[in-house]
């Protein structure tokens, strides 16, 4: 199975290069880790004691980073090397300053994680959620170099607990920790016999609870709420837009709108703009235009979306019509409910925030109005459903510090 594992892992490396000179994302994955090996010779030396972290995007680089943010205090002296899969992650974090060193990560093949390691030279590597690569984490543990899986979450469906999963398995068997996110995850492993992992909970929790200490105040975000009551509708796809806008153009009650697509292409963002009937304005082209009259503002930008929700009476999170939901807890920790569409199994705190009644999840076109008018009309029923995506998020945060306990013991 390993000599299949590398065989699928080379050749899909060939491929890859052959595609990205047709594709500008994948030109991206190939091109920049053409620089990985020269950018760690160039940034670490011998006497650098480095501890990587690796994220496969922008996601989970948000899950990884209260860590981020704690060993940078905790151990000041020590370098940061922050790796990344993908193009949407290393492109926007590139210039990060919560680590040192941010490259990709090379390919899971024998040669490339041997050159990755004696180049980086790290103490400790964390893993963030699913990222399982089983060359490096056999090659960690043959250099007694220990790894972390942090905010794990398994599912039965996953190919570890299959009877033809024994090669994956044994990838997870050279973690020295698991920091899994519930009780069920923890479960599924001791069924494998892997027994030497913590329920920690998901650290993006963390995270967005310092986002509601944090200022986030937008001044053209004050000019344009003039209402009591506005909705905003953030990583969308056009699954999702399709029934904001049917939903936009019909409404008369002289509700804000707010949408920050997925896509912040001009053509798309042009496009959605015609495609609604009162006024609005795209973020570009905003200038110093007098917002007070424009109804929906739409965010072809990224950066912005956290500090928006903050301004919401309600929100609405995209990609439960499409390829998956997107961040639902970002909206949840100012106290507002949030309108999900169906496809929400498999994100733990979706899940949890429906069964709570915090989160909505709807089916269509009828649902989203019935929400949305509920919502705008009854203050005490925005008030509870709010109440109760605060109170979760209090709740359950602290992961990053059951972790650190964990990092101090081996560091």
């Amino acid at each position: 199975m390993h000599f299949i594992y590398n065989l699928l892992v080379s050749t899909s490396w060939f491929v890859l290069q052959l595609l990205a000179k047709v594709n500008t994302k994948l030109s991206l994955f190939v091109e920049g880790r053409k620089h990985t090996i020269s950018t760690l010779k160039k940034a670490i030396s011998d006497g650098d004691t480095v501890i990587w972290i690796h994220a496969a995007s922008l996601g989970e680089y948000e899950q990884g980073l209260p860590i981020l943010e704690q060993l940078k205090l905790a151990y000041p002296g020590h370098k940061l090397l922050l790796t990344f899969f993908s193009p949407s992650g290393f492109e926007i974090k590139k210039t990060t300053r919560a680590a040192q060193v941010v490259t990709y990560l090379p390919m899971d093949t024998q040669k490339k994680v041997n050159a990755f390691l004696d180049a980086a030279k790290p103490k400790l590597a964390i893993f963030i959620k699913y990222e399982i690569w089983p060359n490096y984490l056999s090659e960690l543990n043959r250099r007694n170099i220990p790894a972390l899986l942090v905010s794990a979450l398994f599912k039965k469906e996953q190919v570890y607990f299959k009877w033809y999963g024994g090669f994956m398995r044994t990838a997870l068997q050279n973690f020295g920790h698991l920091y899994v996110q519930d009780q069920n995850s923890q479960f599924l492993l001791k069924s494998i016999g892997i027994t030497n992992s913590s329920v920690t909970g998901d650290t993006r929790l963390d995270r967005v609870s310092e986002i509601l200490d944090a200022d986030n105040s937008l001044d053209f975000m004050t000019q344009f709420n003039t209402t009591s009551s506005c909705l905003v509708a953030g990583s969308t796809w056009p699954e999702d837009e399709k029934l904001l806008v049917d939903y936009i153009n019909r409404s008369t009650t002289g509700m804000k709108f707010v949408i920050a697509p997925h896509n912040i292409k001009k053509e798309h963002s042009t496009n959605l703009k015609d495609s609604i009937a009162k006024p609005t304005l795209l973020y570009s082209e905003m200038d110093t235009q007098d917002l007070k009259n424009v109804e929906v503002l739409i965010i072809d930008t990224i950066g912005l979306l956290t500090k928006i929700y903050s301004y919401a009476s309600m929100a609405y999170v995209g990609g439960g019509f499409a390829t998956g939901l997107h961040n639902t807890l970002e909206p949840a920790v100012f106290g507002i409910p949030v309108i999900i569409g169906p496809k929400y199994k498999g994100f733990l705190e979706a899940e949890e925030l429906v069964s709570l009644g915090g989160a909505i999840a709807i089916t269509g076109q009828a649902d989203l109005a019935r929400w949305i008018d509920e919502l705008q009309s009854n203050a005490a029923t925005t008030e509870k459903l709010g109440h109760i995506n605060a109170a979760y998020v209090a709740k359950n945060k602290g992961a990053s510090i059951q972790i650190m306990e964990g990092i101090q013991n081996i560091l």
